[in-house]
């Protein structure tokens, strides 16, 4: 049996963990797909005036290797890059433009579809970026910088699991607070602590956000 039965059992452990910090009504943005039922379950298991709203940010993957991460961006911001998959894959950042722009409007397309936001709520607030688990952390580096445009009064990184690795640059190139349930030193993949990581549709989004 995984340590999480779901991403709803997942988004209460997550909101214990949360309630250890001393925030005031934060807003809880969940990244799609996944970090969407993990932040209305950990939302719930805050109280206290939290609230949900939903973000998106993209993958960025190298041409015909779609298993192949290479960065992530989002609706806003620059894309952030992960510098050793560019270089093992012997691709400069300015060849994937095109990538880039057919991932950001796919991101907006989401965003919109979803009805978010966030861009009018995050405004001196205490904000928590969800998503179901961090891997190379690069599309939760990209939503964090989109929201730190938006000036909350704090911001933190939740998540259920999360990689040693992608801790470790995401306090390189970040530096802010993470509070990751999980950490396995023997990490392999997120799904490895959910006996249900089904993927999601954006009706199963919109379903939770209508809760």
């Amino acid at each position: 049996m995984a340590p999480f039965a779901d991403r709803d059992g997942a988004g209460r452990a997550l909101g214990r963990a949360l309630a250890e910090l001393d925030l005031h009504r934060p807003l809880l943005v969940g990244l799609a797909r996944g970090g969407v039922p993990v932040a209305a379950a950990a939302a719930a298991a805050l109280g206290d005036g939290a609230e949900v709203d939903v973000g998106v940010a993209r993958k960025i993957t190298a041409p015909g290797r779609p298993e192949a991460g290479l960065g992530a961006v989002a609706v806003d911001g620059e894309p952030v890059w992960f510098d050793l998959a560019l270089q093992n894959a012997g691709l400069p950042p300015d060849v994937l433009d095109d990538l880039v722009v057919a991932e950001r409007t796919e991101a907006a397309r989401r965003e919109e579809a979803y009805g978010s936001g966030w861009r009018g709520r995050v405004a001196g607030r205490d904000v928590v970026l969800v998503d179901d688990g961090v891997a190379t952390g690069m599309t939760a580096r990209a939503a964090l910088e989109a929201l730190v445009a938006g000036g909350p009064s704090s911001l933190v990184l939740g998540v259920p699991v999360a990689a040693p690795p992608a801790l470790e640059r995401l306090a390189d190139d970040w530096g802010g607070t993470v509070v990751a349930v999980l950490v396995p030193p023997d990490f392999r993949a997120v799904g490895d602590v959910y006996d249900d990581f089904g993927q999601l549709t954006d009706d199963d989004v919109l379903r939770v956000l209508d809760r």
